[in-house]
C-alpha cells in the first residue's frame, strides 16, 4: 500500500503527499573512485545533557562517530570539525579538538578511511584580536594541536583575519607563515559571505577576481604545501576560472593543486568536469561538500559510476539530488546544517532532531515539508516507513495531526 501523509503547502493548506515508492539508492560496495571526495560531517547533539543548549555544547560521541564510520564505509572521506559540524555556530574549539581526536582514532580501524581536519582561529575572542600577529598565533595554536594528533589540516577561513587585515599583503603574510610550517600539504578554505557574513572581503578584496588573484598567488608560492583549495562561493564560473589557473605541479601527489568544489548548487557538473586543458586538475573538481553528508549513498553510487566511465549514470543518480541541495542551502545559507541533520534523523542515523546550539529551530515547517518531498524525489529516504513516521512526529509538534 502506498505511503501517504499530509504536508503543508506555501498556500497554507494541507495536501496529501504520496511517496514515489522508488527503491532507495544503494551504492555498489568496493568501487574505487577517480575523484577525492570528502564529506563535511555533522555532529549529533546529546539532548539528555544537563546544559543550556544556546550557551553550551554537548555531543553524543557514539552516534557522531558512528555516522563517520558510515561515510567511510561508502568510500567518502571526512572533513572534520568544519562548518557542517557547526564550527563557530555552537561547536567550540575544545569540543572541535576532541571531535578531531576521536575521528582520527576511529579512522585507524577503518581500512581506506581518510580524514582532514579544520584548523582555524575560532578560539580567539574577536574583540581582543588587534593585529595580524594575533591571527598567526591563533592559527599556530590549532595547527600544533591537530598535527600533534597526526591530523591533516584544512586551513579554514578566519573571521579574525577578515576583521584585522588591511589588504592582500596581510593575507599573504599570514598564509606564508602557516604554509611554511605545515608538516604536510594542506587544503585551503575559501568560504563566501553567504555562508558566513563575517568573511566578507576575504583575501583582501570585495572584488572576487582580485581576491582570487591573491589566493592564487599564495598557492603558487607554496604549491608543494597545498593539496588543494575548497571554494564555497556558489558560483560555478568563478570555480572553473580558478580551477584552470591552479599550479600543475606540487599538490599532495606532485601532479598539481586540486580544486575541491564546495559549491552545493552546482557540484554535479563541477565534479564531472569539462576536460579543459591538458592537466587533470584544470578539467575537473574533486569534492569537499556539506551536502555529501545528507546524500551520502547517492554521492557514493554516482562517484562509483563516474570512475567506471558511466557519466550518464553519474548524472542520472546525482542530478536529482541538486534541487534538494539547493533547497537545503537556500538563504540564509548558514542555516543549511539544520537540513543536513534533519536528513540524518529522517533516515534513522540519529534518534532525535536536536542540534548543538538549538539550531533545529532555524528553518520553518514549510522548509522541512519541501525537503521531505525533494528527498523522496531523489530516492534518498533510506527507510521510507520510518521517514514518514518521523515526519508525522514533526508535524504533530507543529499542531498538525494527520
Amino acid at each position: 500500500m502506498p505511503l501517504t501523509l499530509s504536508l503543508p503547502t506555501q498556500a497554507g493548506q494541507l495536501q496529501t503527499y504520496q511517496l514515489s515508492g522508488a527503491t532507495p539508492i544503494q551504492p555498489t560496495p568496493g568501487v574505487k573512485f577517480n575523484r577525492i571526495a570528502y564529506s563535511a560531517a555533522h555532529v549529533v547533539a546529546d539532548p539528555r545533557a544537563a546544559i543550556d543548549p544556546w550557551l553550551q555544547c554537548a555531543v553524543d560521541w557514539d552516534a557522531t562517530i558512528a555516522y563517520r564510520r558510515r561515510l567511510w564505509s561508502l568510500g567518502l572521506g571526512v572533513a572534520e570539525a568544519m562548518d557542517t559540524a557547526q564550527r563557530g555556530m555552537g561547536l567550540d574549539w575544545p569540543t572541535s579538538l576532541e571531535l578531531i581526536r576521536r575521528s582520527l582514532d576511529a579512522a585507524k580501524d577503518m581500512p581506506g578511511a581518510f580524514v582532514a581536519s579544520g584548523c582555524g582561529t575560532d578560539h580567539l575572542v574577536l574583540d581582543e584580536v588587534k593585529s595580524v600577529d594575533d591571527v598567526i598565533r591563533g592559527y599556530e595554536t590549532q595547527m600544533e594541536a591537530i598535527e600533534k594528533l597526526g591530523g591533516k589540516l584544512i586551513v579554514m577561513a578566519s573571521r579574525a583575519l577578515a576583521r584585522v587585515a588591511k589588504g592582500p599583503a596581510d593575507y599573504e603574510r599570514v598564509y606564508d607563515r602557516i604554509l611554511t610550517q605545515a608538516r604536510q600539504p594542506v587544503v585551503l578554505h575559501w568560504l563566501g559571505d553567504m555562508f558566513d557574513p563575517a568573511l566578507s572581503g576575504y583575501w583582501g578584496s570585495l572584488d572576487l577576481d582580485c581576491a582570487m588573484d591573491t589566493a592564487l598567488g599564495i598557492i603558487a608560492a607554496h604549491a608543494d604545501k597545498v593539496d588543494g583549495i575548497k571554494i564555497s562561493l556558489l558560483d560555478k564560473d568563478k570555480e572553473i576560472a580558478m580551477r584552470r589557473r591552479l599550479p600543475t605541479t606540487g599538490g599532495a601527489d606532485g601532479h598539481g593543486v586540486r580544486m575541491y568544489t564546495g559549491d552545493d548548487f552546482n557540484y554535479a557538473e563541477l565534479i564531472a568536469g569539462d576536460g579543459a586543458g591538458s592537466a587533470t586538475v584544470h578539467g575537473q573538481s574533486d569534492a569537499l561538500l556539506g551536502i555529501f553528508d545528507a546524500i551520502a549513498p547517492a554521492a557514493s553510487a554516482a562517484l562509483g559510476e563516474l570512475a567506471q566511465g558511466n557519466t550518464g549514470r553519474f548524472q542520472t543518480i546525482l542530478g536529482p539530488t541538486v534541487p534538494l541541495s539547493r533547497h537545503i542551502f537556500a538563504a540564509p545559507t548558514r542555516f543549511y546544517k539544520t537540513g543536513v541533520v534533519f536528513m540524518a534523523w529522517l533516515n534513522g542515523h540519529q534518534s532525535h532532531f536536536t542540534m548543538v546550539g538549538g539550531q533545529q529551530s532555524t528553518r520553518s515547517l514549510l522548509h522541512f515539508a519541501e525537503l521531505f518531498r525533494l528527498a523522496d524525489a531523489a530516492c534518498l529516504l533510506e527507510q521510507p516507513e520510518l521517514a514518514v513516521r518521523r515526519m508525522k512526529t514533526l508535524l504533530a509538534l507543529h499542531g498538525i495531526d494527520d
